[in-house]
């Protein structure tokens, strides 16, 4: 038999475990084919109106390439460790060690390469419905064409080529390293063994669950108002990181186990089959992998974190945009109201005008000193302050004030008490008012907010006498806000096409909030798209990993299940053990990114958008639904092996 009929054996042997790591490889070598055609697509960047998303799709390029990379090497090191008794037995019929290298390399080349030609080809087929999906998401009006990119086939090859080199490299020096002997006992190394939980696992198990816990507890209280400084903010989150991650390593390594040694104790050793196969062992095997369990739930956390907050933002995008200005478009003179309303050409619209005055505020007594030093010093805040008039549904007497336009971001960041007294400052005379709390309605544009504080409405006679005391240095350079509001929603497109026409979006003081919401929508459905491909590659690629360490447990375990079969267990009987086995293997590093995700969302969720629930539920909901088929896999391959162990 040649050398080349012991390849062609050896593929087409090995080809029936090779299945999902050449699925995997297509998908990623063609997902990044789109992903690189859509960086040298002019409509990316250069066509007016489209999306100006080539930098962002070109830095989310090279972080495919690191989870691509991560992915094929590590598939790589378990199936040469999976074919180390084969390259044994090359040696022991007395080939070299580099004409074994020559065939394992020669394997590769077809399986790898076969694998790129055929992702390339359908990355070009699916780069335009690709491109189509993401104008639909940020609702951009230009034409999706299908182009095939030279250059975009060039840098895969070369991106790829480079990977290969890698895994050849690795897969020499591990041949070079290992001993007939070695390669022989490789296979059959178990990832942990059954013993004793010793001392030191217990306490790094307790450990575990605090430091998670305390991570939860303190990210839940991040923007409660305790936290007074930039300095502290950024020091607080670093703590956050550090005490959820090392949290998660320290789960794995001691919780499980840790858990786990409970329940089996509290069943005074009377485990039935199906607690045998799945509970022992995940409790023997979790400690082992720790250190991949804890990348792959991070970075779980991480991509359902940031996919959660970016579809909120999107999902949000057209209440989040009424915080900017709260009419159809908002100016601050009145030469640029009639320029636009003159251009309207008979759209019917109504016109709003409020006086605007700031004021020193002494808001001291309704927020405390939590917050001094970072939102404001000495207890004062520079507020715009407006009539009750100006305000429908809002009537105040001559002695109080009333807060408008206070959101949720400022509300965790700023936590007012719901009575007390502010004095209002003017150059000589000050104004003490009852405090009667706080409105989300929005009244001014972000012009005269100063940043996103709330607007002070007062009784119309404190009004004059503040505006007869004004302090020079506090006003603005305008002190009228005027507001258009079409009569007909169907016509605000037309509309902003006016007020871009004009240039007056360029102009202080001017929005649209048709052009915010576009823009919002836009900026963050690239980001959700981006995100969101990324997130889909790492599901993939981890939930393949996690499927070739299930491979190598069913293939090591393969005797055990020949002995309960002969032992008169049914396959249905270690069919319902697999399947519990996989709610632990699975199920635990999906509940832990899941649980990480949602706090992390829900400490700054607010800071993105209005609505939480139902953009994170359907985030996780998706997720969870594609991270199954995995264990859905698993537990088909193991009913292949339980079928065949007798």
């Amino acid at each position: 038999m040649n050398i080349n009929q012991i390849i062609l054996r050896n593929l087409k042997k090995n080809l029936k475990n090779y299945y999902l790591y050449v699925f995997a490889l297509i998908f990623s070598v063609a997902l990044y084919f789109a992903f690189v055609t859509l960086q040298y697509d002019p409509a990316m960047d250069s066509t007016k109106g489209t999306l100006k998303g080539g930098a962002a799709v070109r830095a989310a390029s090279v972080l495919l390439i690191g989870i691509v990379a991560v992915f094929l090497i590590y598939a790589n090191n378990i199936f040469i460790k999976r074919r180390s008794k084969e390259i044994g037995m090359f040696q022991l019929i007395g080939m070299t060690k580099n004409r074994i290298f020559r065939i394992l390399s020669a394997e590769n080349l077809i399986i790898y390469f076969g694998s790129l030609i055929i992702g390339i080809f359908l990355g070009f087929a699916v780069s335009k419905l690709i491109l189509m999906i993401l104008f639909q998401i940020t609702d951009v009006e230009t034409a999706a064409t299908l182009r095939f990119s030279l250059k975009a086939m060039v840098q895969t090859l070369g991106v790829c080529g480079g990977i290969y080199g890698l895994i050849m490299g690795m897969n020499y020096l591990f041949i070079q390293r290992q001993t007939i002997l070695s390669l022989f006992r490789t296979s059959s190394k178990t990832e942990g063994k059954v013993g004793r939980i010793s001392l030191f696992e217990i306490i790094m198990g307790i450990l575990g669950l605090g430091l998670i816990s305390t991570g939860y507890y303190v990210s839940s209280q991040l923007f409660s108002g305790s936290t007074t400084s930039m300095n502290s903010l950024f020091g607080t989150m670093i703590f956050i990181l550090a005490s959820v991650i090392i949290g998660t390593y320290f789960f794995y390594k001691g919780s499980v186990r840790f858990v786990a040694n409970i329940i089996r104790k509290n069943k005074q050793g009377y485990m039935n089959i199906n607690e045998v196969l799945s509970l022992s062992s995940v409790m023997f095997r979790m400690k082992s992998n720790a250190m991949l369990l804890t990348i792959i739930t991070t970075v779980s956390a991480l991509a359902i974190g940031l996919l959660s907050l970016s579809y909120i933002s999107f999902y949000s995008a057209e209440n989040s945009a009424g915080n900017g200005t709260p009419d159809d478009f908002s100016f601050v003179t009145e030469a640029q109201a009639e320029e636009f309303t003159e251009k309207l050409d008979g759209i019917p619209y109504t016109e709003e005008k409020i006086d605007v005055i700031r004021v020193a505020v002494n808001v001291e007594e309704i927020v405390g000193s939590d917050m001094e030093g970072m939102a404001f010093q000495s207890g004062e805040m520079t507020l715009a302050v407006i009539k009750d008039q100006a305000v429908p549904g809002i009537d105040v007497g001559e002695n109080q004030t009333i807060f408008t336009g206070f959101y949720d971001a400022l509300q965790r960041m700023m936590q007012l008490e719901d009575s007390g007294e502010l004095v209002f400052k003017g150059k000589e005379e000050s104004f003490t008012l009852n405090f009667l709390g706080v409105s989300k309605q929005s009244v001014l544009s972000g012009y005269f907010s100063g940043g996103g504080l709330p607007t002070a409405v007062v009784d119309e006679t404190v009004y004059e006498k503040l505006s007869q005391d004004l302090n020079p240095k506090l006003q603005g350079e305008y002190s009228q806000y005027i507001g258009i509001n079409l009569e007909a929603e169907d016509q605000v497109e037309k509309a902003d096409e006016v007020f871009q026409s004009l240039a007056l979006s360029s102009d202080v003081g001017t929005a649209s909030d048709y052009a915010i919401t576009q823009n919002q929508k836009q900026n963050m459905g690239l980001v959700m798209f981006i995100v969101g491909f990324l997130g889909l590659t790492f599901l993939i690629t981890s939930g393949c990993i996690l499927y070739f360490k299930q491979m190598d447990e069913g293939e090591e375990e393969r005797p055990n299940y020949t002995i309960l079969r002969k032992l008169g267990y049914t396959n249905r009987d270690l069919l319902r053990g697999i399947q519990g086995k996989q709610v632990f293997n699975f199920g635990i590093p999906l509940l832990v990114g899941l649980l990480h995700s949602y706090f992390a969302v829900q400490s700054g969720w607010f800071f993105f958008g209005t609505e939480l629930w139902i953009p994170m539920f359907i985030v996780m909901g998706v997720y969870t639904a594609l991270y199954s088929i995995f264990g859905l896999l698993s537990v088909l391959y193991y009913k292949r092996i339980i079928k065949e162990a007798l």
